[in-house]
């Protein structure tokens, strides 16, 4: 990873300071002449004078003083808090090179941290948002089965056509978040022995939220949590509690992935 950035300072609420009028003002200390200056740098006369009168004034004292008369015709040299200036933004330049150093160092810190501050701001208007790994992908001819890795030992199966695979850069080992919608699970006491969804996990159900007709079952798998809507009738009919092991139960076709 490479990042590129550059120091500009602002006082009043006006640019005051960057690199091109830092190396603008070296310049007019090398030579003592603005338009020795502006040459050297391929700019205009009027371009370098107006940044030199917008600097001098935004300081609190000259940065720039132009000599007239003299044994030498006259000139333009740096004050002393010119000369101090570039001396100070040479230092501050340093040390954001050697932040940005740092930041590629920690490439991978970043990048986690990246992740996990996009997970986080992620809304949808579904309830279930399981982030993990996918361990195995077995494409066909227009869809593929992605396999993802939730932790404890729970994994999530995904039918998406072979496009979104490819678009959304799947690979095996790569991060990727599973959404299914409440109303899309059902819930069962006791585990199916044969059932065409591919995906039964087992839960504990850690709340019940009754509402006028439908229930929020909350379900806890190892450190995740998962969420169904389901009728108070069923709820009823299953003798469904607080820490009741349940079997979360939904189709792979149910299930949306994204990077």
């Amino acid at each position: 990873m490479e990042i590129e950035g550059r120091v500009w300072l602002k006082t009043s609420g006006k640019s005051f300071l960057g690199s091109g009028r830092v190396y603008l003002l070296e310049l007019i200390g090398k030579t003592g002449s603005i338009s020795k200056a502006a040459k050297e740098m391929g700019m205009s006369y009027k371009a370098a004078w107006d940044a030199v009168d917008a600097m001098n004034n935004l300081s609190d004292e000259p940065l720039v003083a132009k000599n007239t008369g003299g044994k030498g015709g006259g000139g333009t040299t740096l004050t002393a808090k010119g000369e101090e200036t570039v001396r100070v933004f040479k230092a501050l330049e340093n040390k954001y090179e050697q932040f940005l150093a740092s930041i590629v160092d920690n490439a991978a810190d970043f990048d986690t941290l990246y992740k996990n501050l996009r997970r986080i701001n992620m809304k949808t208007s579904a309830r279930n948002q399981l982030f993990g790994t996918i361990d195995k992908i077995v494409k066909g001819a227009v869809n593929s089965e992605v396999e993802l890795d939730i932790g404890g030992g729970n994994k999530i199966v995904a039918v998406i056509t072979n496009d979104s695979v490819e678009s959304l850069g799947f690979e095996v080992g790569e991060e990727a978040y599973a959404i299914i919608k409440a109303s899309w699970i059902i819930i069962s006491k006791e585990k199916p022995k044969k059932l065409s969804a591919r995906n039964i996990i087992e839960a504990k159900v850690s709340d019940i939220i009754p509402g006028a007709v439908n229930s929020e079952v909350k379900m806890k798998v190892a450190d995740k949590t998962l969420a169904a809507v389901v009728t108070n009738e069923a709820i009823k009919e299953l003798k469904i509690k607080e820490n009741d092991t349940v079997y979360a139960i939904f189709k792979a076709s149910n299930v949306i992935l994204g990077a």
